[in-house]
């Protein structure tokens, strides 16, 4: 999508750059019109233009982009299908088929400006005099014809080679073993797929037959690049997927087939294998204006790209851009300052970073996202331009931004590393939403028990004063005090029933008004705009008047519940009112008998004070036992939510001991896994240090705790509730810290049953070299570099979103990157889009980068070199590889034994 949105034309501009290297689909072996009557007796009654001109238009309705011309012996029709093949866009390269002496097929492409006459040139080289078409066979045998080949520029292809007229067939013995095993040898032509080849080829192909097998042959299970390029003598042909193949170059050029020769594994899929469209969302654009990347524009590729060049070129700035615009914030302390200090040095204020991001989350969606240095970032639709209200990392999800030394500060923590592992596990909604329900309603228990046991404790403490006080009345009885003021003491239990008459209606009239509080019932969820567009909407729709409906009759019970409510007050204070006629004729008499026992100096007061008292304690009696019971009831629910939560935390660990496995099982034999539940004592540390109430030393009971390999918070609660002892004889605490432990209130106590304890992650590396026995160390034994290989193995694993990475070789050691790293970095490559910024060269060469950017400082800026952008099969990439990086040379020297094709020279 070419954006035309106002403030996009920089955006626009990098869209039309270009991106590296991509899957052209290619048809190698295309035969002129004259091939079909000559070779095989079946004219097709087209001239020789209009067989040139249905072949590329043929070509064209198949998406075939490149044609390789290779006419027996002869390279005639060349220049005319150039010139058909420019104005269709179709790519072409010139060649011919050649028989060498011994009868084996080749055939031998050359660089797309090679004419006619100098292809015949190369014939004659190859004993190839006649300038017609022919089946003569060369007068050079097969291995110096892929050396004359070579030294030409050009590049060869055992043609049919499992067929009658191929090199399996033809050679057999010494002599065979001798022309498989030549390094000039790249790439051979089978019929359809490695599977359908007979067993003994296929052996020999897939590299198990020792006798053939080529040294070393690593990172493929084939031999060599194998391509499917049937014979096409019929425009129809190219219909058929066997005569093509899709080879991945950035730009069609003999360099780019060499090189995809190279690294079959990466850039080469057989004509029935059409690469998919990519299935992870990307960052296909970036664009700055302003700063130090001032109108920088780059095109990045879906699979690996690579940015490379010296210090203070640019490379950090345009990582921490990203990260910036995408609000993602750096994982640690040092990196965070790190990425503050570019934002504001380098990038600096007023500068906006506009970036392109294809998601792919559902559908294929593109956004712009726009941040303008300090403001928020914002999202468009591409399309449209307009301001969308979700944040730049949702359209991403979990997009993965490292700055320099990150990775290494990571690896440090215990809780990062678990927090990495976590992004194998598939998080249920309805796990996450159990959680959170078992933790409120545990919070909610513990509040309540806490209320509760406060209540309890405020009641003992009254009723404690009820013995003191019944003895006290006892002497006023005997002085027949109880029968003296029999009436009087009846009225104080009167005077208790009527002042519990408000605390009854003030509990429903709490009710009536939380349910007035949640009326009128929300509704916006169903209206008409809610359900704009969906296909069901006219079912959906009858909800609403059902909930008007409700709220309506809610409504009215609540009016009728305020009516039937201000009925009973007005009746309550009717009875009251007589009830208070009836009491002050009794005051009277209670008067009269007063003013009787002050002549025997009987303190009446006093009694009646006692009564009254009694009369107040005595429901307490009741209350508590109710009390009781709702405790231990409280109790019984809460054993449940602890067994209920520890089965929440037990599935959360289970599903991360899962998600170690797989990992382990991917990075075999490199990398293993293992996870340890509640292996995090940190926050039992800090707990208890909060809560043991006292002073003094808590450190040795705190490594006890620390250092057991298992604990359950449950059992050392119960234990701290049998007291002081127990958690001496059982856990060996000195007597003095746990003593301080049990003292904890029963609130704390209830809040320990309740801490999480995180799992730890226990990471460990087989640092042996290929083909050594396994030796393998804890993360805590390694050096910096292996610690962070082995976080670096685990971020590049199973995401669909992109993965970024400054110089991680800052990090790592140099043989763990072509060992461990670049290995996987391949394989998960096709599933997800790499950036990394580097000096080492491994990573771009041996990782197969599609897109390489060489980046240079030019005064107060930086910028991209048209010819610096590209991948290795670009000469003049290849060169800023080997003159920037570091071990450039030797990358490339890798690269070629480690596939065991070609020569130094071939691979430059």
């Amino acid at each position: 999508m070419i954006l035309h949105a106002p403030g996009q034309a920089l955006l626009s501009e990098a869209q039309r750059k270009p991106s590296g290297a991509r899957f052209f689909r290619c048809a190698l072996q295309v035969n002129p019109s004259s091939y079909s009557e000559k070779f095989r007796g079946q004219p097709h009654g087209l001239s020789e233009g209009g067989y040139i001109r249905d072949m590329v238009e043929r070509a064209v309705a198949n998406k075939i982009e490149v044609l390789a011309v290779t006419d027996h012996n002869h390279a005639g029709s060349v220049d005319a299908f150039r010139l058909e093949g420019e104005r269709q866009g179709i790519a072409v390269f010139p060649g011919f088929e050649i028989t060498s002496s011994e009868g084996i097929h080749l055939l031998c492409i050359y660089p797309r400006d090679s004419n006619s006459v100098q292809l015949g040139r190369f014939l004659g080289r190859l004993g190839i005099v006649d300038p017609y078409s022919s089946s003569k066979l060369s007068s050079e045998t097969f291995t110096k014809i892929l050396e004359l080949v070579r030294q030409g520029g050009g590049v060869t292809i055992a043609a049919h080679a499992t067929g009658n007229s191929g090199l399996l067939h033809r050679l057999k013995g010494q002599p065979g073993i001798a022309a498989w095993r030549d390094p000039n040898l790249m790439a051979i032509q089978i019929p359809g797929s490695v599977e359908d080849l007979p067993p003994e080829k296929k052996l020999i192909i897939t590299n198990r037959n020792p006798d053939y097998r080529r040294t070393p042959g690593r990172g493929t299970s084939l031999a060599l690049a194998v391509l499917n390029a049937k014979d096409v003598k019929a425009p129809e042909d190219l219909d058929d997927p066997r005569s093509s193949s899709y080879i991945k170059m950035s730009e069609v050029t003999i360099e780019a087939l060499r090189q995809a020769f190279l690294d079959p594994g990466s850039r080469i899929r057989l004509g029935r294998n059409q690469p998919e469209e990519p299935q992870h969302s990307e960052l296909v654009a970036l664009a700055w204006e302003g700063g130090f990347l001032d109108g920088l524009a780059i095109h990045l590729n879906e699979n690996l790209n690579v940015l490379v060049g010296g210090r203070g070129t640019g490379k950090s700035t345009i990582v921490e851009s990203i990260r910036y615009a995408l609000g993602a914030s750096p994982k640690a302390e040092e990196a965070r300052r790190v990425h503050e200090s570019i934002i504001k040095n380098v990038v600096k204020a007023g500068t906006k970073i506009s970036i392109l991001v294809r998601a792919r989350q559902h559908v294929s969606a593109d956004y712009v996202v726009e941040r303008t240095v300090p403001n928020p970032p914002i999202v468009r639709n591409a399309a449209t331009g307009d301001v969308l209200a979700i944040a730049p990392i949702d359209l991403l999800g979990a997009v993965e931004i490292y700055g320099q030394h990150e990775i290494s500060e990571i690896a440090k923590s215990a809780d990062k590393r678990t927090a990495l592992l976590s992004r194998f596990v598939s998080h249920q909604p309805d796990t996450q939403r159990r959680k959170l329900e078992v933790k409120r309603a545990l919070d909610k228990s513990r509040a309540e028990i806490q209320s509760i046991s406060s209540e309890i404790g405020r009641i003992n403490e009254r009723l404690a004063m009820l013995p003191r006080i019944e003895e006290t009345l006892k002497a006023f009885q005997s002085a027949g005090l109880e029968q003296k003021l029999a009436q009087h003491t009846l009225l104080l239990r009167e005077e208790r029933v009527v002042a519990s008459v408000p605390e009854r209606f003030q509990s429903l009239e709490e009710s009536v008004e939380l349910l007035r509080r949640d009326l009128p019932l929300d509704t916006a969820f169903v209206n008409e705009r809610a359900l704009a567009g969906l296909q069901n909407r006219d079912v959906l729709a009858r909800i609403e008047p059902v909930f008007h409906e409700l709220s309506e009759a809610i409504e009215n019970a609540i009016a009728s519940m305020d009516v039937s409510l201000e009925d009973a007050r007005i009746e309550i204070a009717r009875v009251r009112a007589e009830w208070e006629k009836r009491k002050a004729a009794v005051e009277d008499d209670y008067q009269l008998v007063l003013r009787d026992l002050q002549k025997t100096k009987v303190n009446a007061e006093e009694f009646m004070q006692l009564r009254r008292q009694i009369e107040e304690l005595k429901p307490l009696r009741d209350r508590l036992d109710l009390l009781n019971r709702n405790l231990k009831e409280q109790a019984t629910r809460r054993r449940n939510l602890l067994a209920e939560w520890e089965d929440v935390l037990r599935a959360e660990f289970q599903a991360l001991d899962r998600a170690a496995r797989e990992v382990t099982r991917s990075l075999r034999p490199r990398v293993r896994v293992t996870v340890n539940p509640a292996g995090n004592r940190t926050p039992l540390e800090e707990f208890l240090r909060d809560h043991a109430p006292g002073k003094g030393r808590l450190s040795e009971a705190i490594n006890i705790l620390k250092d057991l390999p298992s604990i359950s918070l449950r059992a050392l609660v119960e234990d701290c509730r049998a007291g002081k002892d127990l958690l001496t004889s059982k856990y060996h605490i000195p007597p003095g810290q746990a003593e301080r432990i049990c003292q904890m209130e029963e609130d704390s106590r209830m809040q320990l049953e309740e801490l999480e304890l995180p799992a730890t992650t226990d990471i460990e590396l087989n640092v042996a070299a290929e083909g050594e026995s396994e030796d393998w160390k804890a993360l805590e034994d390694l050096s910096t570099g292996q610690k962070a290989t082995a976080i670096l193995l685990l971020l590049l694993l199973e995401s669909d979103a992109p993965l970024i990475v400054d110089q991680p070789e800052d990090d790592l050691d140099n043989r763990f990157i072509s060992e461990g790293v670049v290995p996987k970095m391949r394989e998960e490559k096709q599933r997800r889009q790499f950036l990394f910024a580097t000096h080492n060269a491994n990573i771009p060469v041996l990782g197969d980068a599609e897109l390489i950017l060489g980046l240079r400082a030019r005064e107060s800026h930086a910028e991209i070199p048209a010819e610096w952008v590209g991948s290795i099969d670009s000469p003049s990439v290849q060169k800023l590889v080997e003159e920037t990086l570091e071990g450039g040379r030797e990358a490339f020297e890798t690269r070629r034994l480690k596939y065991g094709f070609g020569t130094p020279d071939a691979s430059h």
